[in-house]
């Protein structure tokens, strides 16, 4: 009978102590889905924000390289205007 009860005793409280943590496991298990939903929410929005810095970057490098090409055409008008105010001083200056 000794043994009976001592197996009893144990089985019992397995199961209670199972009960218990399952219980806490329950609420445990809530508010770690409630952090994962939290970060997930945070990841959303973070790839979000990402999304809408690269599009801004992007706009802003074709704005640079726009500003760059007409920079270069205004360069090169530059240079041939001076290369014909040069022809003509000179020829001015011939006669």
């Amino acid at each position: 009978m000794p043994g009976k009860f001592k197996t009893a005793v144990l089985l019992t409280s397995a199961v209670a102590f199972a009960g218990l943590t399952g219980c806490a496991s329950t609420s445990d298990l809530e508010a770690l889905q409630a952090e994962v939903q939290k970060a997930n929410d945070t990841a959303a929005k973070a790839a979000a924000d990402a999304a809408a810095a690269k599009r801004d970057a992007a706009d802003a490098k074709a704005l640079a390289q726009q500003a760059n090409s007409t920079a270069q055409q205004a360069n090169t008008t530059a240079s041939e205007t001076s290369e014909k105010l040069d022809r003509m001083f000179k020829k001015s200056m011939s006669k």
